[in-house]
């Protein structure tokens, strides 16, 4: 059963009249990982934004458990529902990885009896151990600064993973090594987890592959 669905949707910029998306129908089931792949301009920006709620679509329905996503708290949506990696890690230089996590932990408004505890457990998780989750983020790699992000993103335990382009920034190991994690939680925590890539490596390991056109 589909956790969420997309039923021909379609989106035009506020000044524009050409079709950034046309009739886009997808389903997105829970324990399964998805690539959303296309050119430059076939609107995957577009649509991750409209999928996580930052946007509202005018034609077509974007459907979460049975309930119109225009209809619904599109706030409390992203804060308990959907968690997203960014290929710019988007975390705060200034704080530590542990704090970072907590930080989201505060935002989401999550209950947990302690939370650094709950931080810990989820940099290990990803494969970080205290001791790096004591550092400030400039501190780490680019792969470990992602690993903090997906464990920021697990900070409230949503059921919906959107990793914009999680390995753009990353060589194919450090890619590899993250795709082994977003695998996981798919399978093995029963996560829905959806990435947009350019990457032909990543689009090789995922159990389904989305392709977008550009509408002109």
């Amino acid at each position: 059963m589909s956790v969420l669905e997309l039923k021909n949707l379609s989106y035009i910029y506020s000044d524009g009249t050409e079709y950034v998306l046309k009739n886009i129908s997808y389903s997105f089931e829970k324990g399964k990982t998805y690539a959303i792949k296309g050119r430059s301009g076939s609107g995957k920006t577009t649509l991750l934004s409209l999928i996580s709620g930052l946007e509202r679509y005018q034609e077509g329905s974007i459907i979460f458990h049975d309930k119109e996503l225009n209809q619904i708290d599109l706030d409390h949506y992203r804060n308990t529902n959907i968690g997203i990696v960014f290929q710019s890690f988007n975390l705060l230089p200034h704080l530590t990885a542990i704090e970072n996590v907590i930080l989201s932990m505060d935002i989401s408004k999550v209950k947990v009896e302690n939370k650094r505890k709950k931080a810990i457990e989820l940099l290990k998780k990803v494969g970080l151990d205290e001791e790096k989750g004591n550092r400030r983020i400039l501190k780490l790699s680019g792969g470990e600064q992602q690993r903090v992000a997906i464990a920021r993103s697990l900070s409230y335990n949503p059921e919906i993973i959107l990793a914009d382009e999680p390995t753009g920034n990353l060589d194919k190991e450090t890619e590899d090594e993250i795709m082994d994690i977003l695998t996981n939680l798919a399978h093995k925590e029963k996560k829905c987890v959806m990435i947009v890539t350019h990457s032909n490596n990543v689009a090789k390991q995922v159990d389904q592959v989305f392709e977008l056109k550009k509408t002109n």
